[in-house]
């Protein structure tokens, strides 16, 4: 995960040291220090997933949509069929 994140937390480092009044910029080094190891602190305490794992599972709910969706018609489909068969005996009973 930190791969990933390292371009980010980077970005966000570097945004967040911009804004700093020009008396902190003084303290670069430790400020930047301190801000990726709390950026790095509170993105890990997260429960986050990577874009590849949120993307499998995204492809997981779309298979599994479209399977419910298959397995909703045959059911319409066997319920029309029975409602048909029950129909048809109770005719041929009278």
């Amino acid at each position: 995960m930190q791969d990933k994140t390292t371009p980010n937390l980077d970005d966000m480092v570097n945004r967040l040291l911009g804004s700093l009044p020009s008396g902190l910029r003084n303290l670069k080094a430790d400020t930047e220090k301190n801000l990726r190891a709390a950026l790095h602190s509170t993105l890990s305490k997260m429960d986050l997933v990577t874009r590849e794992e949120f993307d499998i599972q995204q492809g997981v709910l779309a298979r599994t949509r479209a399977k419910l969706e298959t397995l909703e018609k045959q059911v319409a489909e066997l319920e029309q069929q029975l409602r048909s068969d029950e129909g048809r005996g109770t005719r041929d009973k009278k």
